[in-house]
């Protein structure tokens, strides 16, 4: 199973990058289990153990969330669209968008309001199964903290009072109906103007999704000394003015003083308990120094998480003169 999982992230991540690339002949089962080496039989099968969903209905879903980003962004006709995503005619096309999201593409582009995309599956986690890093690493890179002003702006998320730790949080969410994390993130990731949207499709990795921290007092006590509650969410614009679904919130946040620590692109699966540990610990030596600022845990304040082991991992905390 371990190495199925691998291979079907093969699979994913050719999936997103044919559709990207507008290469038809690639996105075929027959193209994506040569990918693999296997009978078209077995990797369908395989790769609905694994994932949990036929692979021409995922293949279908990203299809579709990549053609709705370019009817809500861009303005290319809708035919043009269905022709570069598979679809054989315009009907075709209206016809799988109204069955995915309950609005047909035209009145979308009119008035696009938050709808579920399917977003790229993660078919393969060390950590989800519990194996964290291979091996050692001899990376030395050191986790030095910079200071920047973040705007006034708004914050669009689902919050767990329960949960401790990003997997927990996964685990309590999808207990939950509609705020379960393919609900959630196929929401977030359908709203236009994303402060943090460089045109990624996965949380904390580029497609304006990002963990963070509201400090609450009624929130769960952390491992930093004050209690928070842990979201997922989007940063929005200031004025931002969209349609709240009913299963998320809507919080302002204050524009202020933040120190980032980040530690730069790494190998997740040999590096990222290394790379926690380096944060964590200069955050922990940052709160000790006597060097005029301190944290800002006051209530309302937020932290934020960007995970992307190709580009860094980084936290952005709040911080005050003290």
């Amino acid at each position: 199973m371990h190495e199925w999982r691998r291979q079907v992230q093969q699979i994913v991540d050719a999936i997103d990058e044919s559709i990207a690339a507008r290469d038809d002949e690639a996105l075929t089962l027959r193209a994506l289990a040569e990918l693999l080496g296997y009978s078209e039989f077995h990797t369908t099968r395989r790769f609905k153990e694994v994932s949990g969903m036929p692979l021409r209905d995922y293949l279908r879903g990203r299809r579709l969330a990549f053609a709705l980003k370019e009817v809500r962004d861009g303005d290319a006709s809708l035919l043009d669209i269905a022709l570069d995503h598979g679809f054989s005619s315009h009907e075709a096309f209206t016809r799988a968008f109204k069955r995915a999201f309950g609005v047909t593409p035209s009145a979308y582009r009119a008035d696009p309001r938050p709808v579920v995309l399917r977003t790229k599956i993660t078919a393969f986690d060390r950590y989800v199964l519990g194996m964290g890093e291979i091996g050692m690493t001899d990376e030395n890179e050191n986790v030095e903290p910079y200071f920047i002003t973040v705007p006034a702006h708004r914050f669009l998320h689902v919050a767990n009072r329960e949960s401790n730790g990003y997997w927990d949080f996964c685990q309590k969410q999808n207990e939950i109906p509609g705020q379960d994390m393919a609900t959630v993130c196929g929401l977030l990731d359908s709203v236009k103007g994303k402060l943090d949207d460089e045109g990624g499709a996965e949380a904390n990795a580029g497609g304006g999704q990002v963990m963070a921290y509201v400090s609450d007092p009624a929130g769960r006590l952390c491992a930093w000394g004050f209690p928070r509650v842990e979201c997922l969410g989007a940063r929005l614009p200031r004025d931002w003015a969209g349609e709240v679904p009913p299963n998320l919130r809507l919080m302002d946040v204050e524009a202020g003083e933040y120190a980032v620590f980040e530690h730069g692109p790494f190998d997740y699966e040999r590096q990222m308990r290394t790379v926690e540990d380096k944060i964590e610990a200069a955050m922990a030596a940052f709160e000790a120094a006597d060097n005029g600022w301190q944290f800002d845990t006051a209530p309302g304040k937020v932290i934020y998480l960007y995970f992307d082991p190709a580009r860094f991992c980084k936290y952005v905390r709040p911080v005050r003169r003290a």
